[in-house]
């Protein structure tokens, strides 16, 4: 999927097969197994041309992103917990990333003037102290 991400175009076996042979050895055969296989998987589309298909994925990488991490996400028993432990983990820039997201899709209909959004007391008694993962989702 990395190299039919990375021309974001359709592309042929025999396209990916160049750029896979100028790291590493790999069959043609191989490389066409594994599309028809994404290919099975709903994961690219294909269009004969002539004797060969062109594939081209059926969703964005960040896309299939997102939606892995729903996934995983909606099978946790403690989805706060889950989402404590992940931002957790995630470095500054990620989490500079997280914020950014959520401002886009908040939207500026939904922002809060700077007065507004200030702690009430009861708001920075739990700001001052997090807490951990598994407190998270027992609130």
């Amino acid at each position: 999927m990395t190299r039919v991400w990375k021309w974001n175009r359709p592309v042929t076996v025999r396209e990916v097969l160049e750029d896979l042979q100028q790291e590493r050895t790999i069959a043609y055969t191989t490389v066409m197994t594994v599309l028809d296989n994404l290919h099975q998987k709903g994961w690219v589309r294909r269009e004969a041309e002539g004797r060969a298909y062109r594939y081209e994925a059926v969703s964005t990488r960040a896309a299939y992103a997102a939606a892995l991490m729903n996934d995983a996400w909606s099978q946790s028993d403690n989805p706060a917990a889950a989402l404590v432990a992940f931002f957790g983990m995630m470095s500054e820039e990620q989490r500079q990333a997280l914020q950014d997201a959520v401002r886009i899709v908040q939207g500026p209909e939904t922002r809060q003037a700077p007065e507004a959004a200030e702690p009430r007391p009861a708001q920075a008694e739990q700001q001052g102290n997090p807490g951990s993962a598994e407190d998270a989702g027992g609130r």
